[in-house]
């Protein structure tokens, strides 16, 4: 499984794997697929967001809301994001989550 090292990270509620097609390929946590679906629509409005201001892809986001911290990192057309109790030191998730997107090994899509 390609999440199994986010299970044990503190904090972490819920964790997702998802395709340019907003399916999650993997999941974990209970809010796991509504996870992996707002996962894809914040990137689309972070890769429009960089397009009209001219910088560039974006390969790291985050917020924290009253509940939980969101952190998240894209590889190619893939977003592979936890979401932790808030209060959570982000650090190791983001750091988790970097090597993951680094390891994984899917098909490149061409993005339009």
């Amino acid at each position: 499984m390609i999440l199994e090292p986010l299970r044990t990270l503190p904090g972490v509620i819920a964790a997702a794997l998802v395709g340019p097609d907003g399916l999650a390929i993997e999941s974990h946590g209970d809010g796991g697929d509504g996870l992996a679906a707002e996962l894809v629509s914040l990137r689309q409005g972070m890769d429009r967001t960089g397009r009209r201001l001219g910088t560039g892809d974006v390969t790291r986001l985050s917020f924290t809301s009253e509940r939980v911290e969101v952190v998240a990192v894209t590889t190619g057309a893939y977003t592979v994001g936890a979401a932790m109790t808030r209060g959570s030191d982000t650090r190791t998730a983001q750091q988790t989550l970097a090597r993951l997107a680094l390891d994984i090994n899917l098909p490149r899509q061409e993005q339009a």
